[in-house]
């Protein structure tokens, strides 16, 4: 049996978002990650602009061009679909379109509506890009100096949850590390769910001394500040690291999948002091999920 003893008995909170699941292409793998990864980067839904992921590589064999692939992950979290493909698009123009031999194709699973790429993106061809049908399916040719880049006329969204987390509580460094890739690979091999953040080093709170920059550092949980804030800290004994992973997912099943899998990855790592989650008290997100039912405790 699994033994479980680290993991606190405790939730997190999530929210609901609108998801455009993804694949890059390119003539070879480097090209494809680095599209993929770059245009994930900087998740930055709490200031209204997209959060993304890189779910994991597609062999060439299983893409629609015989490329390979890598699949990602755009959220948004404001039901505004028009900023939603201003925002979107921003991603995909600086950083795939931009890289040698790349392609775009929608990649969501039963979609509840398209957003359409040639107003924003499209029409990076000025008025000389085109549309054909390739691969099966409807696509734009946009021109450019290293001909060419070919995305779907439309991408499909639907609808998720993200800011799914847990918390791995540390006594060393090479803990925060060695545990926070075994997180990111085993989450990869959960279809449908990504980690945005990777390993974040930054647990926020949304009240804040500062409003002009969103949520701030949730101080109570700052290790370095353990004995400036007395019996305020709730950092505990033994405790000199507290990253968290934060995943989204296109479904709860992926989510729960996703944080079971990546918890299980950990549990004999030494430096591991104790597995929790961030939350609010219930009052910041939609859902609340308990770690305890997640795992079957």
């Amino acid at each position: 049996m699994t033994d479980y003893s680290l993991v606190e008995d405790t939730f997190f909170e999530s929210f609901r978002g609108k998801y455009i699941r993804a694949l890059i292409t390119a003539e070879d793998e480097l090209t494809a990650k680095e599209a993929a990864y770059d245009s994930t980067s900087t998740p930055s839904s709490v200031i209204g602009r997209i959060e993304g992921g890189v779910e994991g590589p597609l062999s060439k064999d299983k893409t629609p061009d015989g490329r390979p692939g890598y699949i990602t992950q755009y959220w948004y979290s404001i039901d505004n679909l028009k900023k939603y493909e201003l925002e979107l698009s921003y991603r995909i123009r600086q950083d795939i379109l931009v890289k040698p031999f790349t392609s775009m194709f929608s990649y969501t699973e039963n979609p509840i509506g398209f957003i359409p790429m040639m107003e924003q993106v499209g029409h990076c061809g000025d008025g000389y890009e085109w549309e054909e049908e390739i691969y099966g399916r409807e696509m734009i040719h946009v021109p450019i100096a290293v001909p060419d880049f070919l995305i779907d006329k439309e991408l499909g969204y639907g609808s998720g949850i993200m800011g799914a987390n847990f918390w791995y509580m540390c006594s060393s460094k090479e803990a925060v590390l060695e545990a926070g890739r075994k997180i990111i690979d085993a989450v990869m091999e959960v279809p449908g769910a990504c980690t945005p953040f990777g390993i974040c080093s930054a647990a926020s709170k949304p009240e804040t001394n500062f409003p002009q920059i969103g949520p701030s550092t949730n101080h109570p949980y700052c290790p370095s500040l353990k004995k400036h804030l007395g019996d305020e800290s709730k950092v505990p004994q033994g405790v000199n690291f507290i990253p968290e992973i934060v995943i989204d997912a296109v479904d709860e099943e992926s989510m729960k999948n996703a944080v079971k899998a990546g918890i299980n990855s950990i549990l004999d790592v030494d430096g591991i002091v104790k597995i929790s989650a961030g939350n609010f008290g219930g009052n910041l997100g939609e859902d609340t999920f308990y770690l305890h039912d997640i795992l079957g405790i």
